[in-house]
């Protein structure tokens, strides 16, 4: 299996299949929210410690029903497989992010 320095890990709550998934050098670090000198921890019980191919988070994404992407390089593998348009991400203390979410009747 490639390297593509991305974590991810697979989260069953209920009837949702969350994916979590980040550039892997991005775990363990804090990084600022708002104004107030907060920070939110990027935790490994979240996204992940295991490394996964971009074919691996290309097939979780097919099938989440929500999906919390942190990261550059995530974010760019999630706009080539059309799950994120371009310029579609926001930003979590200075670093690309997006969050989907899958809306069914």
């Amino acid at each position: 299996m490639s390297d593509d320095g991305i974590v991810m890990r697979i989260h069953k709550v209920r009837m949702e299949f969350v994916v979590a998934a980040c550039d892997a050098e991005l775990v363990g670090r804090d990084l600022p929210v708002g104004d107030a000198g907060r920070t939110v921890r990027i935790s490994s019980q979240f996204y992940g410690e295991r490394r996964v191919s971009r074919e691996e988070v290309l097939w979780a994404l097919e099938r989440a029903t929500i999906a919390n992407l942190l990261g550059e390089r995530v974010l760019r593998l999630a706009e080539e497989g059309g799950f994120v348009a371009a310029g579609g991400a926001g930003t979590l203390g200075g670093v690309p992010h997006a969050e989907i979410f899958s809306v069914t009747r």
